[in-house]
């Protein structure tokens, strides 16, 4: 174990609401805004260690709920722990395995206790609980621990909402009790409550009440779109603490996180990036390209000419075009790095220029890219 000898969040900038910070844990250190790749089961799909630590990634996310399934956290542990199983040095998150509650509805069975799913893998019936899921994460050794919680789905109604987020604070309750304290790892609580304001504030107050080394706020991008994604943040994030790290679970595309960040969110995970890298889309400046398509085939230019990344400095647009239509796997570890890199570039200049206060400007030129579309922000 390497990196601080104990959890801490420093907050070193701030622009209007948007902050630059810095979060120490074991393995490391994370410099916020901060971007995750999502690392499922153990992998960041398409790329290896040393190619996600290339792009800027300092952090990435592990999955409770498929890793217990797969190879099983008893044996990641027996085997030194999921850093030294995927030969990831830096620090790792890992979800609880609430978003499955949400996203396997139909696999699975909710109880004041705890959900049971039926494994995607075999059929078997697996029980998780709130205890059981903490203990997981601490077997994978992850720096931070999410609590169990249920994904509030979209559209919901006010009480089935409520419903929701109270179930959830009852076990944010209990990983809170089943978290075994330990220098430099950290414990998230998940504020829940759907789009509406006063349980968003009600679940809030209930988890600063019970105590979290970071507060992440879930049950969104959900199918309820920018706008209200935007709105829960704006009544949501005052009533977090200004000493504690804030995540927004899932999100997302880049305009989302830039608009994110301007509210007050230090983290973000999604895997839009990879997953896009892998079905031939790629992200540049003022918006996505999708390689399949034949006006690429003859294009001698690279992906984006502003980026440093392998698939821009070494490849052509054509030669992306063929790998993609030709079915090789290629094309995948080429444009899944590009995309990478192309979102620690966003959060590289987030940060940047919450430093230097100019966090407006920013905005208005990737605003500005966005309206110009990619052709013309990339001849620019």
């Amino acid at each position: 174990m390497t990196g601080a000898t104990e959890f801490s969040f420093d907050l070193l900038a701030t622009d209007g609401n948007a902050r630059r910070g810095r979060i120490a844990c074991a393995h490391g250190v994370i410099d916020t805004p901060a971007f995750m790749p999502v690392g499922t089961a153990g992998t960041v799909k398409a790329m290896t260690p040393d190619g996600v630590t290339a792009t800027g990634a300092q952090i990435i996310l592990g999955n409770t709920y498929h890793l217990m399934l797969r190879p099983g956290a008893e044996r990641v542990a027996a085997l030194g722990g999921l850093h030294k199983f995927m030969n990831w040095p830096g620090p790792i998150l890992t979800d609880s395995g609430g978003y499955q509650v949400f996203s396997l509805s139909e696999r699975r069975k909710l109880t004041e206790e705890g959900v049971t799913f039926q494994s995607h893998i075999d059929g078997a019936h697996i029980a998780l609980s709130p205890e059981r899921s903490v203990e997981i994460q601490n077997l994978l050794d992850a720096d931070i621990t999410m609590v169990l919680d249920e994904c509030t789905g979209w559209p919901v109604s006010e009480d089935d909402a409520r419903k929701s987020m109270e179930l959830s604070m009852r076990w944010a309750g209990r990983c809170r009790k089943a978290f075994e304290e330990r220098p430099g790892y950290g414990l998230f609580g998940i504020v829940q409550g759907s789009i509406f304001p006063e349980l968003r504030q009600a679940s809030a107050e209930t988890l600063i009440d019970i105590g979290f080394d970071g507060y992440a706020v879930g049950g969104l991008a959900v199918g309820e779109g920018q706008e209200r994604m935007f709105d829960v943040l704006d009544v949501t994030v005052p009533y977090l603490p200004a000493d504690k790290p804030h995540y927004l679970m899932g999100v997302g595309r880049p305009e989302d996180i830039v608009g994110a960040v301007a509210r007050g969110i230090d983290m973000f995970d999604c895997v839009m990036p990879t997953r896009s890298g892998r079905t031939a889309q790629a992200f540049v400046r003022g918006g996505t390209l999708n390689l399949r398509n034949a006006v690429h085939a003859d294009d001698p230019r690279p992906l984006d000419a502003a980026c440093s990344c392998p698939a821009c400095t070494g490849f052509s647009r054509a030669y992306l075009h063929h790998l993609v239509k030709a079915g090789e796997m290629l094309a995948g570890m080429l444009l899944t790095a590009h995309n990478l890199r192309y979102y620690q570039d966003i959060m590289r200049g987030l940060r940047n220029a919450i430093e230097n206060g100019t966090l407006a400007e920013f905005r208005r030129d990737f605003d500005r890219e966005l309206a110009d579309g990619p052709e013309r922000a990339l001849d620019s």
